[in-house]
């Protein structure tokens, strides 16, 4: 028996059998599809905004409807289970892009673009990485030059989510080169101003339904108002913003190690080697015994992480951990998951080969695992 779970309430089990319901019939009959073409058809953020999917922690006066965070967990660990790990992009927009405007921007910026987000009219994405500039953000290059009543934004970003679709682009760009981390300042670049423009969709290893590509400007000009926050003040703001972040990957991430120990162990009940179920076979017991303890242990420390988040507790370095030692549990625990379903767990068509390619930018993404302990080490 596992250690009971005291997160949620009866209304957020409610809330589960909704985005169950909403993923096996709108998604899953598709999503070969979306693999194959590279993308989750735009429909789909509109189905999910009209069901209350996107954006639910915003605030009912900017068309959320306020509910806490824990819905937002829901979604999250719904879409591993049910082997959905590509609609990840639709929780970026909701809960990594739409709060640093609900933070950070005045009331017309979160009049004009969060209702719309909401609705899944119009899609977010967040362009902090460039070619030369990773975890290290002081590194970008891209620079905002002010003009009078607008800012001049040029450069490029790489590997953002949600490139090919987005709508609205919240931008991390250089306005005082010279000053460091109080050199960047965040700018939402709406898809239709001149100069802004698209690259290619960018084939990955896994994720192959996520949406991820380049996006370039050359003399955008952004007008003043819609700076986030004050000029300077961005890195702040991503600093505030990425635990947040960071914890996303790491619930996730703790989904998935517990989903892909359920499909091996069902899969190890059915599978049968020299005339018996490879269960039987001690060292496949003993594998999935050792799967099981570490699994849970994630999951107790991952749920007091979420509770220590809901209390505005959860500090960056906790954050760094949990991001950190649940990304290398997951990758680990699925690669010994495929190592248990033999040729099988090779082939595509089998959701444990799927999630194996899926996790492994896990621990890249969000801050690679080196910057996490380098981050954790500074509270030594």
């Amino acid at each position: 028996m596992s250690i009971p779970r005291t997160l949620f309430s009866e209304e957020h089990l409610q809330f589960k059998e909704s985005v169950q319901r909403f993923i096996e019939q709108e998604v899953l009959p598709h999503y070969e599809h979306y693999e194959e073409q590279g993308f989750i058809d735009r429909e789909i953020w509109k189905k999910a905004g009209a069901a209350g999917f996107l954006c639910s922690s915003i605030p009912g006066e900017y068309g959320g409807v306020g509910a806490d965070k824990l819905y937002s967990v829901v979604l999250f660990e719904e879409c591993m289970r049910l082997g959905v790990a590509n609609l990840m992009g639709l929780n970026l927009h909701s809960e990594i892009v739409a709060p640093y405007i609900l933070h950070n921007g005045s009331e017309y910026l979160k009049q004009a673009y969060l209702p719309k987000m909401a609705s899944g009219e119009m899609i977010g994405a967040i362009a902090m990485t460039e070619a030369g500039a990773g975890s290290d953000l002081q590194g970008v290059r891209t620079t905002a030059v002010r003009d009078g009543d607008h800012y001049v934004i040029n450069g490029s970003k790489t590997f953002i989510t949600n490139a090919m679709h987005c709508d609205l682009v919240i931008v991390v760009a250089k306005t005082d080169p010279s000053a460091g981390a109080k050199g960047i300042s965040l700018f939402i670049v709406d898809s239709a101003m001149p100069g802004f423009s698209k690259g290619k969709r960018l084939k990955k290893v896994g994720l192959k339904a996520q949406d991820t590509g380049e996006l370039f400007f050359d003399n955008v000009r952004v007008p003043v108002h819609n700076l986030l926050g004050v000029e300077g003040g961005g890195f702040a703001a991503l600093m505030q913003e990425l635990p947040w972040e960071r914890l996303q990957i790491a619930i996730s991430a703790a989904a998935m190690a517990e989903t892909a120990l359920e499909w091996t162990t069902g899969y190890c009940r059915e599978r049968k080697a020299f005339g018996k179920e490879i269960l039987d076979f001690q060292v496949t017991r003993h594998k999935l015994a050792q799967i099981k303890t570490e699994v849970q242990i994630g999951r107790v420390f991952i749920d007091r992480c979420i509770e220590l988040s809901l209390q505005g507790q959860l500090d960056a370095a906790t954050a760094s951990m949990a991001k950190y030692w649940l990304s290398e549990l997951q990758c680990r625990v699925i690669d010994d998951c495929v190592q248990l379903h033999g040729g099988y767990g090779y082939m595509w068509e089998y959701p444990i080969t799927r999630a194996w390619a899926d996790s492994r930018v896990t621990r890249i993404y969000g801050g690679t695992t080196e910057i996490m302990k380098e981050l954790i080490a500074r509270t030594l």
